[in-house]
This record gives structure tokens, C-alpha cells and sequence, in this order.
């Protein structure tokens, strides 16, 4: 089987490349990856090094708006599974002109390809951010789309696109949507390595507004496995939520981080909170469970005590990824 995977140098998808070229997914045993990836500032070859010198794995630098780029690759290819995305909230409020033309026109581009080459298999990833903020509850895969930053509004029109490729011409896709993903790999304008860096570094953390926003927290390891069971197993055309069953809000999760690396709250700054910023994301996951056999394994406290370790043993990983951040 060939399996094309965009953004595979990236945090998530490099961990599901890793993972299927370790054989730690059988259904792809022997497949051939192609990866694709524009390495921008969150792309890193480093994240493929266990697994780069396979003869089953081909990188290739390209962008997915490319479209005699991306029509070559998808030939012959089975399965699509699409990470490729600009996803920080920050950057897509100072400069939403990128997130629209990767996020969507990048898509679009992909599925087109895609129908042409007649692929068993279309996963798109996503995110829980599509459903906007939620006080009380979780989201279930028929709630609404809400987003609120131009980030979200982007992967909410990519997620619509892949739902109209299905409908209009029978493109088999699934989505994707997971909640705050975590582990090592991370680029380090998300909070986990960003924290982990500038207390390492000795100086202090910016903590938004009052700390109190709440996010459902999933280790990569985690989202990959569910991705690896959507992409086997799920019906086309459907929406799947992946989450890891831990809420935390950002003042709980700093508290943790502090204690790991033994600081206090002195190295804590509380900084002006983030434009539009949603309160809460909560997941439910009982599709996914009920239909595919998917539930998280990672135990939240294990998950990040790893991952710190991690970050603090691959200092020079997490130096170099995190200049300029």
C-alpha cells in the first residue's frame, strides 16, 4: 500500500510516520510513506530521524497548494492522510492570510488530486476548535461549526470542503477532530515546549489572563492510534472526535509543569489575555469508541512527566526548535 502523508515532518503527523514505519500499526505493515512537507518553521527533518533512512519511506519538500506537485505524489497512493496545516491561534490573529490559503486552499488542492487519483482513502485531520467554546457538556460530531479565530474558521472551511468532495463526488473521506495534543516533537510556541523551554532557560512563563480556560488534553501517541483506526476502519464521509479525557485549565497545567521542574509561581507572568480567546473545549468521543475500539491509554500525569523528560534530555532538539519563539 502506498500512503501519502502531508505535513509529515510536523509534531503529529512525523509520529505517525514513525509509527507506521516502526510496524506499530499492522494494517500498514509494509506500506510505503511519502512524505510530504513545505518544512516551514514547525517542520523539522529531526522529527523523522529514527525511521529516515527506510527504503519504505520518501520525503519529499513541496507545498500542498502545488497542484502538478500533488497530483504526481497521489498517483498510485491508496490512502491520504492530511496534517498539513498552519495551527497556532496567536499567529493566525496577526497574519490569517497563510492559515486561509494552507489550511484551505492547500486543501481543496489535495482532495481535488485526490479524486482524480481515485484513493481508497481520504483522512483529514482537524481540530476541536471548529465547535468554537462550550461551558458545560462536550461536543458530539453533529454540534454546529463555531469557530472563533481566523486559525479554526480555516479548518472549518477545510472540513466542509472534505465533507462537499464526499458528497459531490464520492471522494471517501473522514475527519478528524482531536482535542490539545502533547508529547515530545512538539514545536515550541505551544504551551507544553514553550513552558518547558523558558523554565529551563530560567525565565518566566506567560500565563493568559487568569488561567482559567480549559482544554481536553491528548497525547500524540493517542490521536495517532485513533487516526490509524480511522483510517482503516471509519465510514467515509463521517466525522470522528478524538480526545484524551483529561480537562485541565491553563493555571492547572501550569501548576503541574512547575512542579516537574521544581519552579515556582514566582517564574509565572500573567500576561493580557489572547483576542477571542474560547473558555472551554470538551470532546465526546463515544463515536469513535462505540464504532472503531478507540479509548486513550496514555495516562495524563505519565504522558506529561515523559514529555518533560523528554524536552529536558533533548535540550539541543528543543534550543534549536525554539529559537526566535
Amino acid at each position: 500500500m502506498r500512503i501519502v502523508v502531508t505535513g509529515g515532518a510536523g509534531f503529529i503527523g512525523s509520529n505517525f510516520v514513525r509509527k507506521v514505519i516502526s510496524g506499530e500499526y499492522p494494517e500498514y505493515a509494509d506500506s510505503e510513506v511519502i512524505v510530504l512537507d513545505k518544512l516551514t518553521y514547525a517542520g523539522n527533518l529531526e522529527n523523522l530521524a529514527p525511521v529516515i533512512g527506510d527504503g519504505r519511506l520518501r520525503f519529499v519538500r513541496g507545498d500542498i497548494c502545488d497542484g502538478e506537485l500533488v497530483g504526481r505524489l497521489l498517483r498510485g497512493a491508496r490512502l491520504v492522510v492530511h496534517f498539513a496545516a498552519e495551527s497556532h491561534v496567536d499567529r493566525s490573529i496577526n497574519g490569517p492570510e497563510e492559515f486561509v490559503r494552507t489550511n484551505v486552499m492547500g486543501t481543496a488542492t489535495l482532495l481535488g488530486a485526490a479524486v482524480k487519483a481515485g484513493v481508497d482513502r481520504f483522512v483529514h485531520v482537524s481540530t476541536d476548535e471548529v465547535y468554537g467554546s462550550i461551558t458545560g457538556g462536550s461536543w458530539d460530531e453533529t454540534c454546529p461549526l463555531e469557530p472563533n479565530s481566523p486559525y479554526s474558521a480555516s479548518k472549518a472551511s477545510s472540513d466542509l470542503l472534505a465533507r462537499a468532495y464526499h458528497r459531490t463526488h464520492g471522494l471517501p473521506v473522514c475527519v478528524t477532530r482531536c482535542s490539545n495534543n502533547y508529547g515530545p516533537h512538539q514545536y515550541p510556541e505551544k504551551v507544553i515546549p514553550l513552558f518547558v523551554s523558558r523554565l529551563l532557560d530560567g525565565r518566566k512563563v506567560p500565563l493568559y489572563g487568569d488561567g482559567g480556560n480549559v482544554r481536553d488534553w491528548l497525547h500524540v501517541d493517542d490521536h495517532c492510534k485513533g487516526i490509524a483506526l480511522v483510517a482503516a476502519g471509519g465510514s467515509p464521509g463521517e466525522i470522528y472526535n478524538i480526545g484524551g479525557g483529561t480537562e485541565l485549565s491553563n493555571r492547572e497545567l501550569t501548576s503541574r509543569l512547575l512542579d516537574l521542574l521544581g519552579a515556582d509561581w514566582s517564574m509565572v507572568e500573567r500576561v493580557p489575555d489572547r483576542k477571542g480567546h474560547d473558555l472551554r473545549y470538551s470532546v465526546d468521543i463515544g463515536k469513535i469508541s462505540r464504532e472503531l475500539g478507540y479509548s486513550p491509554s496514555v495516562p495524563f500525569d505519565e504522558g506529561l512527566a515523559d514529555t518533560v523528560k523528554w524536552y529536558v534530555t533533548h535540550r539541543e532538539w528543543l534550543v534549536s526548535s525554539a529559537a526566535g519563539v
